[in-house]
């Protein structure tokens, strides 16, 4: 690229030991994680992991889910995990498991100081829900399944670009580009002025590539095939004796 990125990079996971190396990387500007990257990371107590967390990442924002599928048992818990630290934003679904929206709960955290990130949004009418819920004053994240979307064969970059007028309105809640499948999406997300994108360990590894050359990428990507042939100890036979085809 002929310019650097602007937008925030949050890294996506809860691989505490991971997390803990990412906090000393300058280019990651805060971190999410949900209850299924916790199970998948074998996280067995939710809020010992959650302060653990805290305590090493002070300075940077880091968003902890709530997990119930009822709107009052979701607001205790959203309410106990804003108490956990400054930094913390509350992921609340943009709907229960019913498809019920949380716009009316998410109204009452955000009035009452809570940042929140409403999560799992894949609708512009879910995004317009948000924007109308979101208390002016209060900061907030809008995160919008891009990669999701993406993968209903629906081209995401025009959703999100309609996703950051419509929440011009609320200047403190941030769109943030959830769930990039490849390094594309990260630029992507760049170019159209998205505040933020989450990128999981794999896609941070990747970022490098940005702005490579591509004929230098060309000639690695063979030098590779050839390394590992020869690691491997291939062999084909090169005699001169034509193989033919069995007449039928």
């Amino acid at each position: 690229m002929d310019r650097p990125l602007r937008i925030k990079i949050f890294a996506d996971g809860a691989d505490l030991d991971a997390m803990l190396r990412l906090a000393a990387d300058p280019r990651i500007g805060g971190f999410t994680t949900n209850p299924t990257l916790m199970r998948k990371a074998g996280v067995a107590d939710y809020e010992t992991f959650a302060r653990r967390v805290l305590e090493a990442i002070p300075d940077r924002p880091v968003s902890f889910e709530v997990f119930a599928d009822d709107f009052p048992e979701m607001e205790r818990q959203a309410r106990a995990i804003a108490a956990w630290g400054p930094n913390v934003y509350v992921k609340i679904p943009v709907t229960d498991t019913a498809g019920n929206s949380a716009a009316p709960l998410i109204a009452r955290l955000s009035s009452g100081g809570i940042a929140v990130n409403v999560t799992a949004v894949l609708t512009l009418r879910q995004v317009r829900d948000c924007a109308d819920a979101l208390a002016a004053a209060t900061p907030a994240i809008v995160s919008v399944f891009a990669g999701r979307i993406a993968d209903t064969g629906v081209d995401p970059v025009p959703v999100m670009a309609e996703a950051l007028k419509i929440l011009a309105a609320r200047p403190r809640a941030e769109l943030l580009w959830a769930s990039p499948r490849e390094i594309l999406n990260v630029v992507q997300a760049d170019a159209i002025g998205c505040p933020i994108v989450t990128v999981t360990s794999e896609l941070l590894a990747k970022l490098p590539l940005i702005g490579r050359d591509l004929a230098v990428l060309s000639r690695e990507t063979v030098e590779m095939f050839r390394r590992d042939a020869l690691a491997a100890g291939y062999t084909i036979r090169t005699d001169t004796t034509p193989i033919r085809a069995a007449t039928p």
